[in-house]
């Protein structure tokens, strides 16, 4: 019985940390077989510049904010999941959205979702419609 825990228990550590258990080999890279080649995206971010989730505010205000628009987008099940894990940074009530969608019209639907929200000064649309 304890052993089947600690089987059980190792095996949550090693789903939440982001590795994949395939046999007895273990993918701890993340990438999953998908190119993980975010040099050019890396770079930008190293502007001054540059809004990174390391920018959203701390005030309780900011982190409601983010939160509000977070779950308006979630819960549009009619956009993709790009959309529903856009980087949305919060500081003094100016909100930055960046991050790849679908569409141009997802693209207007996730900045007009962050407008509406009650207490959002402006939103800075920094998203990208991915290219096929």
């Amino acid at each position: 019985m304890l052993r089947n825990a600690i089987v059980i228990g190792a095996l949550g550590v090693a789903l939440g940390a982001g590795i994949v258990v395939a046999g007895d080999r273990a993918d701890t890279s993340g990438t999953r077989g998908y190119d993980a080649d975010n040099t050019g995206k890396n770079v930008r971010d190293r502007d001054d510049r540059a809004v990174t989730p390391g920018d959203q505010g701390g005030s309780a205000a900011d982190r409601e904010l983010t939160a509000n628009i977070r779950k308006a987008i979630v819960d549009d099940d009619s956009l993709s999941t790009n959309a529903h894990n856009v980087k949305i940074v919060t500081n003094n009530g100016v909100v930055t959205l960046r991050g790849p969608v679908k569409s141009e019209s997802e693209r207007a639907t996730v900045v007009a979702k962050a407008q509406h929200v009650a207490g959002v000064k402006r939103v800075d649309n920094q998203l990208e419609v991915e290219h096929d």
